[in-house]
């Protein structure tokens, strides 16, 4: 008979079977993804700024309106996907 509790039974090892969540580990995010995820941002965003930035460079020193920013656009795009995958190849 049961005593009606929804209990499971102890493990055979005696030990708690359970994760434990941030809040029982004190908190602490995984630091080292972090920091893998903030450096890919931060790639992204400095390679397209660059593209940006040349880009409006040349157009304004030739007069070639908006090829100039196209072209720094898709150039800091290929470069920032190069660097993502440079640094993605790392993890696996």
């Amino acid at each position: 008979m049961t005593n009606g509790s929804a209990e499971p039974p102890p493990s055979p090892r005696g030990g708690d079977d359970q994760p434990k969540d941030r809040a029982q580990t004190g908190g602490a995010p995984d630091l080292p993804g972090v920091a893998a995820f903030a450096t890919m941002g931060i790639t992204i965003a400095t390679c397209e700024a660059l593209g940006v930035v040349l880009g409006l460079w040349a157009d304004r020193s030739w007069g070639t309106a908006p090829v100039g920013l196209v072209i720094g656009i898709v150039l800091g795009s290929a470069v920032a996907v190069l660097s993502v995958v440079k640094q993605v190849r790392r993890y696996l």
